[in-house]
C-alpha cells in the first residue's frame, strides 16, 4: 500500500550513497544535501517506500497531488528533475519507466537507526537550518550557501547594481561590423556572439524567423544586413529594448573586438565592453570573453552566468571556417527552406568534425526531409560530442537524439520539459513538444497547448503553425486547422507541411479542384512536390483507381529520387506495397516492398515491407525483417506499441491463433490513435493496430467487437485521412455486420465501399468480390 507524502514516520531510508530523512524532509548524498522540490522530494519517498515495486502514475498523482487536479507532464517533468538530482544519466539507475504503466524505484532500500540530521529542509523559497551540537558552523555554513543557491537566495549574499535590462526584456543583435577586411570574419562573430548569450536563461533574443519578417514588412529583403538604423527599426517594431552591436577591427596583426547595447529607442548607450586578440586563432576566446562581461553587467546574477557559460569554441568550433559554414547553412535554411542548409553543414564538419551543433542542425535537416537514416548518423555523432556544447545546446542534441534514433518519445519529452523549465524564455522546446514528440504518444490536447505557448512567446515560428494546425486536424476539427494555416500564410509563412494540410483538408471535404490547385501549385517546390504527387497516390487507391494510383506513386518516387531523398522514394515504393496487399495483389505488393528495400533499410521502411509481405502471405522474409526491429530499436515507441505488436498479430493470424493475435494487440490500445513514424512521415500507417484486432475478432466470429474496431478507423477521418485502410475497413465492416445478422447496416457498409469505389479499375478483384456479397443481401 502506498505511503502518503502527508505520513511523516520516523524511518529513515538508505540506497546507494544517499539517506533519506521523511520527517526532516532531506536527502543526502555522502553526507552533503542535496536541494529538491517539496513535490520532487514526496515522489522520492512514494518511490523509495515502495521499492522494486511498480507505482502506476494515477498512484503517484494522487499521493503527491490528493486534492488538486494536475496535468500529467507535471508528474513528467518532476520525475526528470529528481533523475537529475539523483545524478542519472543515460541509465535509469534509480527510477526505471514502465511504459503504460507508471514507475519502479530499482535500487535496494535499506532502513537506518533514528539520527540527528542537520538540515531539515529546503525549498524553492525557504531553506531552514538546524544546526546539531556535535557539528561545526565549518560544514554548516557551505551547505547553507548551497542551498540558498538552489533555493533562488543568492541575492542574500550578493548585491548588484540596477540592472540594465529585466528578465522580460528582449534584445536584437545586429550584424558584427567588419573592418579587418577578412571575409571569414562576416556572419560568423554574429553567430558565435548568439551562441554564448543564448546560454543564459536570463536573456532572450529575438529570433532570427521574427527578424527575417520583420525585414519584409520593411519593404527590404529578408537577408538585408542588420545594422545601424534597419537594427534600431526592428528592434522597435519586435517590441524589443535594445540593440547589442559588435565590431571588429585589425591592429597591426592583432584584432581589437567591441561590444554594445543601445535602447532602440532613445538611442542611448547602455553597456559597452572591448576585447583584444593577439592573433587571428584567440577572436573566438576574446568573443567569449566579452560575452561573459556583457552578461554580467546588463543584470544577469552571477550564480547563472557562472553555470551558463561554456567557452565559444567548445560549444561551437574552434576553426572560424567551419563556423561561418554552419552560419551559412543556418541562413540558407532560414531563407530558403531547410534541405538548402544541408550542403553547408556538411561543410562545417569537413572542417571540424567535432563541431556538435553542425552535426545535431544537420541531423534537424534531414529529419525534415524524410531522410531518417542519415539523421541517425549526424545526431549520434552529435549525441557524442554533446559534452561539448552549452546546456541549452546539449537539451537540444538530447531531445533531438532520442526523437530520432533511439525513437523514445517518453525520454525524449522528459528532456524537452526539463529544458523548458531550465530555460522559461526559450520558445524551442514547446516548439518540438508539440510535434511529434506529443502527436507520436496521440497526446494531441498536450500538442495544441504547446504550439499554442511557443507560439505566445514567438508568432513567426513556422513549425509551430504546422503543429498546431496538425493536431486540430489529427483530433477532427478541421475548420481550425485551415485557419491556423491561414494565420501562417497572411503572416507569409511557409513550409511544405501546410501545402500537405491543405489537400488533406480538401480531400477530406471532397473537394477535387482545391485538391487539384494545391497540387499544381505545389509542382516544382523543393520538399513538396514528391509528397503531394504520394498523397494524390494515397487519395487514387483508396478510391480504388489502382493504374493511376501506381502512376502517380511513381512521379513521386522519380522525383524523390532526382532530388537524392532515397528513404523518401522508398516510403512511396512501401506505401504501394501495402495498399496492393491490403487490396489482395500480392506479387504486385512483394515487388513494390522489396523495391523500397533496395533504397532504404530505415526502420519505417523495413515495417511497412514486413507489413506488406505478411498480408500478402511471404512470412519468412516478413519474420525476418520484424527480427531487425526488435533487436535494433528496443526503445522505440512506434516500434514497440505498433509496428511489433501488428507484425505478431499477424503472425498468430497466419498461424490461425485468433486469440493470440488479439493478445499481441494489448500493449497497443493506449497508443492506436497516436501518429506513427511511418503515418507522421508517409501519411499511412496509422490506426491499424485497430484494423488488424478487427480481422482476429471476425476470425473469432466475434461481430460486435470487429466492428466496434473497424469502426474507429472511420471515426478518425483526421488521423486515416488518404490511407488505403480507410476503404477496406468499410468492406470488412459490412462483413462484420453480416456476421452479427445486421443486413440494414450490412447494406449500408457496402453501398458506402461501393460509392468510394465508384471510379474503380474494372475488373479489380476486391471490388468484385465486394460487389458478389451486396448482391447477395438483396
Amino acid at each position: 500500500m502506498s505511503a502518503s507524502p502527508g505520513q511523516i514516520g520516523r524511518d529513515r531510508y538508505e540506497f546507494g550513497p544517499f539517506r533519506l530523512d521523511p520527517e526532516k524532509q532531506t536527502l543526502l548524498r555522502d553526507d552533503k544535501p542535496i536541494a529538491l522540490t517539496p513535490k520532487a522530494f514526496q515522489l522520492l519517498l512514494v518511490l523509495v517506500r515502495r521499492s522494486n515495486q511498480v507505482v502506476t502514475k494515477d498512484e503517484l498523482m494522487k499521493s503527491v497531488w490528493p486534492d488538486t487536479f494536475v496535468e500529467e507532464t507535471n508528474l513528467t517533468r518532476n520525475i526528470f528533475a529528481l533523475r537529475r538530482a539523483l545524478g542519472e544519466t543515460e541509465q535509469d539507475r534509480y527510477i526505471i519507466t514502465v511504459p503504460g504503466e507508471g514507475y519502479r524505484f530499482a535500487e535496494n532500500v535499506h532502513n537506518l537507526p533514528e539520527r540527528q540530521l542537520d538540515i531539515v529542509a529546503a525549498t524553492q523559497s525557504t531553506v531552514q537550518v538546524r544546526i546539531a551540537e556535535t557539528r561545526s558552523w565549518r560544514w554548516i555554513a557551505p551547505a547553507v550557501i548551497v542551498l540558498l543557491a538552489a533555493a533562488g537566495g543568492t541575492s542574500w549574499f550578493f548585491t548588484h547594481r540596477k540592472p540594465i535590462l529585466t528578465e522580460r526584456d528582449t534584445v536584437v543583435l545586429a550584424d558584427f561590423a567588419n573592418s579587418t577586411g577578412d571575409s571569414v570574419f562576416d556572419g560568423t562573430l554574429r553567430q558565435g556572439m548568439a551562441v554564448q548569450l543564448e546560454q543564459s536563461p536570463f536573456l532572450s533574443l529575438i529570433s532570427e524567423e521574427r527578424i527575417r519578417r520583420t525585414l519584409v514588412q520593411m519593404g527590404q529583403s529578408a537577408d538585408a544586413p542588420l545594422s545601424g538604423e534597419t537594427a534600431r527599426e526592428v528592434c522597435e517594431r519586435t517590441g524589443a529594448v535594445a540593440v547589442i552591436e559588435g565590431s571588429i577591427a585589425a591592429l597591426g596583426s592583432e584584432y581589437v573586438l567591441g561590444l554594445g547595447a543601445k535602447n532602440c529607442r532613445t538611442g542611448d548607450i547602455l553597456d559597452e565592453e572591448q576585447g583584444q586578440a593577439a592573433k587571428k586563432e584567440d577572436v573566438l576566446k576574446t568573443l567569449g570573453a566579452i560575452a561573459t562581461k556583457f552578461r554580467t553587467r546588463i543584470g544577469e546574477s552571477l550564480t547563472t552566468v557562472e553555470k551558463y557559460s561554456r567557452p565559444l569554441e567548445e560549444a561551437t568550433s574552434s576553426s572560424l571556417e567551419a563556423l561561418k559554414a554552419y552560419n551559412t547553412g543556418l541562413n540558407a535554411a532560414f531563407s530558403s527552406g531547410l534541405q538548402a542548409g544541408i550542403p553547408f553543414l556538411r561543410r562545417a564538419v569537413e572542417l571540424d568534425s567535432q563541431f556538435a551543433m553542425a552535426h545535431a542542425h544537420m541531423g534537424l535537416m534531414y529529419i525534415s526531409s524524410g531522410e531518417s537514416e542519415l539523421a541517425v548518423r549526424s545526431l549520434s555523432k552529435a549525441y557524442q560530442l554533446r559534452d561539448r556544447v552549452s546546456d541549452r545546446e546539449r537539451f537540444f542534441i538530447d531531445t533531438s537524439y532520442h526523437r530520432a534514433v533511439t525513437g523514445n518519445l517518453e525520454k525524449a519529452i522528459e528532456t524537452c520539459e526539463l529544458w523548458a523549465l531550465t530555460y522559461p524564455r526559450d520558445g524551442r522546446p514547446h516548439s518540438l513538444l508539440s510535434g511529434f514528440l506529443y502527436q507520436g504518444l496521440g497526446k494531441y490536447e498536450a500538442s495544441l497547448e504547446e504550439a499554442q505557448q511557443a507560439l505566445g512567446d514567438d508568432p513567426d515560428v513556422t513549425p509551430s503553425y504546422a503543429n498546431l494546425a496538425f493536431s486540430y486536424f489529427y483530433l477532427g476539427r478541421f475548420d481550425e486547422a485551415q485557419a491556423t494555416a491561414q494565420r501562417a500564410f497572411e503572416r507569409k509563412l511557409y513550409m511544405p507541411e501546410l501545402s500537405l494540410l491543405q489537400y488533406h483538408i480538401a480531400f477530406l471535404k471532397g473537394d477535387r479542384a482545391r485538391m487539384e490547385q494545391e497540387r499544381s501549385s505545389a509542382q516544382g517546390r523543393a520538399g513538396a512536390e514528391d509528397w503531394i504527387n504520394h498523397l494524390e497516390a494515397l487519395a487514387l487507391a483508396q478510391s480504388g483507381q489502382l493504374r493511376a494510383a501506381r502512376e502517380m506513386s511513381q512521379l513521386a518516387v522519380e522525383s524523390a529520387r532526382h532530388a537524392g531523398n532515397r528513404e523518401r522514394a522508398a516510403t512511396f515504393e512501401v506505401g504501394v506495397a501495402v495498399w496492393e496487399a491490403l487490396f489482395g495483389n500480392g506479387a504486385a505488393s512483394r515487388q513494390y516492398a522489396m523495391a523500397g528495400l533496395a533504397l532504404s533499410k530505415s526502420r519505417d521502411i523495413e515495417y511497412a515491407a514486413s507489413f506488406a509481405l505478411a498480408v500478402s502471405g511471404d512470412f519468412p522474409r516478413s519474420q525476418a525483417l520484424m527480427k531487425v526491429l526488435e533487436k535494433q530499436f528496443p526503445n522505440d515507441t512506434s516500434v514497440r506499441f505498433s509496428y511489433l505488436p501488428v507484425l505478431r498479430s499477424l503472425s498468430a493470424l497466419h498461424r490461425n491463433e485468433p486469440d493470440a493475435a488479439i493478445e499481441q494487440l494489448r500493449i497497443a490500445a493506449p497508443y492506436e490513435l497516436a501518429q506513427t513514424r511511418i503515418g507522421f512521415f508517409g501519411f499511412f500507417g496509422n490506426l491499424y493496430p485497430a484494423y488488424v484486432r478487427g480481422q482476429a475478432f471476425l476470425a473469432e466470429n466475434r461481430a460486435a467487437e470487429a466492428a466496434a474496431e473497424l469502426q474507429k478507423i472511420l471515426d478518425h477521418r483526421g488521423i486515416v485521412v488518404s490511407d488505403p485502410i480507410g476503404a477496406l475497413a468499410r468492406l470488412q465492416l459490412a462483413r462484420a455486420y453480416v456476421l452479427s445478422g445486421d443486413p440494414v447496416r450490412a447494406k449500408s457498409a457496402y453501398q458506402g465501399f461501393l460509392t468510394l469505389w465508384k471510379d474503380a479499375d474494372p475488373g479489380t478483384p476486391l471490388l468484385m468480390m465486394a460487389e458478389t456479397e451486396y448482391t447477395r443481401l438483396q
